[in-house]
């Protein structure tokens, strides 16, 4: 990692994206204090992160990696990471997340079981549906990803080469960028998309 400097609000989306070894990893171990950076320092609100307390700093986050699974439970409790919730706010969440006009079309909203593992009712969901909804919550969520098209509905987008920040931005400031390492990854993966 070289003079990586990124600044997030609470309770945003951001995307990490970038080639294999391009950093997004590491980025994310030393985030969540896996392990100390050798030199320089991490600071949360000027404060060096490793003086916080692990567990109320881990509160902070909702990290979603790439390889990630959501509980067989209902989508509410997913959500919320929990059984008991404000279904005003979860919704409120999902539709954030860009998973709303899907929500409507559940049997049972909040309450409809995923997967089918514990119910046979339970509602099977795509990939990028999942990673909606594991962004979902109401913490600061870090997204990584090599599927852009999953990064769209994030606030920002920080784009990883080299183990440096190449570029950050939303995806329509990225993608309009010809110049760009988004534009280039974007366009290598579009042509999978592209109806012939």
């Amino acid at each position: 990692m070289r003079h990586v400097n990124l600044k997030f609000k609470v309770g945003s989306r951001l995307a990490v994206v970038g080639m294999n070894g391009s950093g997004k990893t590491t980025f994310i171990n030393l985030l969540c204090r896996l392990y100390d950076p050798i030199e320089g320092q991490i600071l949360l609100n000027g404060i060096d992160i490793r003086k916080y307390r692990y567990d109320e700093y881990m509160r902070i986050f909702a990290v979603v990696f790439q390889d990630f699974r959501l509980f067989a439970l209902p989508l509410g409790q997913n959500v919320a990471a929990g059984a008991h919730y404000g279904s005003e706010r979860v919704m409120d969440c999902l539709s954030k997340a860009d998973f709303g006009d899907r929500l409507k079309t559940l049997p049972d909203g909040l309450d409809t079981p995923l997967y089918k593992e514990l119910d046979k009712n339970g509602v099977e969901v795509s990939g990028g549906e999942a990673q909606k909804i594991a962004i979902a919550g109401d913490k600061t969520a870090v997204y990584i990803s090599h599927r852009l098209s999953s990064c769209k509905f994030c606030d920002d987008i920080a784009v990883f080469d080299h183990g440096a920040i190449v570029q950050y931005g939303t995806h329509d400031q990225l993608v309009a960028d010809e110049n760009g390492k988004y534009y280039e990854l974007w366009h290598a993966q579009a042509q999978y998309y592209v109806k012939e």
